[in-house]
């Protein structure tokens, strides 16, 4: 090989080594919890700018800016972070923000809500792509096709019931379709509601489905507990969960951005309650 096209390919080489580094995004604005824990466990977390205020943070980034709510996002505030890359669900907007952003120069990363495994994987690896971190992102996906696989091997049996708490108003009970219905369906035991939906439910409807594990979950950022629920609905101390403390409370972050990281630990976390030495 002459000197000169010797050159030329080692260029060529060199090119294509550091071109990825290149394109990874610097600073990053995460707009959903599933995300955020997306980009956090793909070790991206030097490179978040901000975040909204559905996601959840580490203590050593508690400090970091929010933009507001990923569905109701502000060019303004975004641009003045400085940010190379936007990324969030399909959830994310409104589409007129998102439109100035991009005129403005910021890549926008919309991923698709993962109803399943499939699309999951595929979101890791596309956020994997963008913060340079492949392999990360082919191991991370690995591990969740396990964490998944093994939901599906345990065989477990049990009626859960899934409560939203809101202050000044009738807890709300999610049925089919709901983001806390996939977190029991990928338990393998059942949701007691067989209607649609979320539908408001009074405390002696909630005694009536004599639920065997309640999960639930607040609006808002007050913190919430086993006791509280209690002392705000005393009937469910008489449901067969609340006789044994089966009472479980999800993390409101779970319920945002479909299948991700934090509705598979939920997931593992109920099914554990059913299993047989429990």
């Amino acid at each position: 090989m002459s000197p000169i096209r010797h050159s030329l390919v080692a260029l060529c080489g060199l090119f294509m080594i550091s071109a990825p580094q290149a394109m990874a995004a610097e600073r990053i604005v995460s707009a959903g919890a599933g995300v955020t824990e997306l980009i956090l466990a793909l070790d991206g977390a030097a490179k978040l700018a901000a975040v909204d205020v559905t996601s959840s943070l580490p203590a050593k980034l508690a400090n970091l800016p929010k933009v507001g709510y990923h569905r109701q996002l502000g060019s303004e505030g975004i641009l003045a972070l400085g940010p190379d890359l936007l990324v969030g669900s399909d959830a994310m907007g409104p589409k007129t923000t998102l439109d100035t952003l991009r005129q403005a120069g910021v890549e926008v990363l919309v991923l698709p809500t993962a109803s399943g495994s499939d699309e999951l994987k595929a979101n890791i690896h596309a956020l994997g792509k963008h913060l340079n971190q492949e392999q990360k992102a082919a191991a991370l996906a690995s591990d969740v096709e396990q964490r998944l696989t093994k939901l599906k091997q345990q065989k477990v049996s049990g009626k859960v019931l899934f409560v939203l708490m809101q202050s000044g108003r009738p807890a709300r009970v999610g049925g089919k379709g709901t983001a806390a219905d996939s977190i029991i369906t990928l338990a393998g035991v059942s949701n007691i509601a067989d209607f649609e939906g979320y539908r408001d439910v009074s405390a002696e409807g909630l005694l009536v489905m004599a639920p065997e594990l309640i999960l639930v979950a607040n609006r808002g950022e007050a913190e919430l507990s086993a006791d509280k629920v209690l002392e705000q609905i005393p009937l469910l101390a008489h449901t067969p969960a609340g006789k044994k403390g089966a009472i479980q409370v999800l993390p409101g972050a779970a319920l945002i951005g479909g299948v991700g990281l934090g509705a598979i630990s939920a997931a593992e976390a109920l099914q554990a309650q059913f299993a047989p030495e429990n």
